[in-house]
């Protein structure tokens, strides 16, 4: 039985090789998904991916489950407790930028019914499908990620420009950027 071919970047850890068959480029229409993608993904601004996935656990857990209704409430206390806790990047920056994140999502659902509204409204709800065979080819922006990176610039996100936005619709499926070879690029296809 040979083994499944797979994106190139995926490969160099186990964490990595689970995330990509289980999660990356799959279609994500749940709005505490979003969320949770939103927070790692600012989280992981300045560091590597794999870096930000070994502290999942840690941001579930000070994040009560993503979700934004409450992490909107968190106080200096709250944030004193989550800089002491090596289960997350210990960056203030980041953690207030969270809850401001958190206020500016919810106010983008409350406009639009549900975030999912708001982001698969860029694409017309349809996933962008690429057909990129190599690793090079696979751009870190693009005139999509701009206009929503600076739509929620405008609305008042924070540590969230059109790289890491570009990286959040890769992981929340909006772009199917599964390399042709790779097994999960026809499997994350929306239908």
């Amino acid at each position: 039985m040979s083994e499944k071919k797979r994106c190139g970047w995926s490969v160099s850890d186990p964490i990595y090789i689970e995330y990509h068959d289980r999660e990356w480029g799959v279609p994500v229409r749940d709005d505490r998904k979003q969320f949770e993608f939103l927070v790692l993904e600012s989280a992981q601004a300045g560091l590597s991916w794999l870096t930000i996935l070994k502290r999942r656990e840690g941001y579930t857990r000070l994040y009560e489950g993503f979700d934004p209704e409450l992490v909107v409430n968190y106080n200096e206390t709250r944030i004193q407790t989550m800089l002491q806790d090596a289960g997350i990047i210990r960056n203030r920056k980041k953690i207030e930028s969270s809850i401001n994140n958190a206020r500016r999502f919810l106010e983008v659902k409350e406009q639009y019914g549900s975030f999912c509204n708001y982001l698969w409204g860029f694409t017309d709800g349809l996933q962008l499908v690429n057909h990129f065979r190599y690793l090079s080819e696979i751009p870190a922006t693009t005139p999509l990620s701009d206009a929503i990176a600076k739509d929620m610039k405008k609305r008042g996100f924070q540590f969230l420009g059109s790289t890491i936005i570009y990286a959040h619709l890769q992981a929340t499926g909006l772009v199917n950027d599964h390399l042709v070879d790779c097994f999960r690029h026809r499997e994350c296809m929306e239908h």
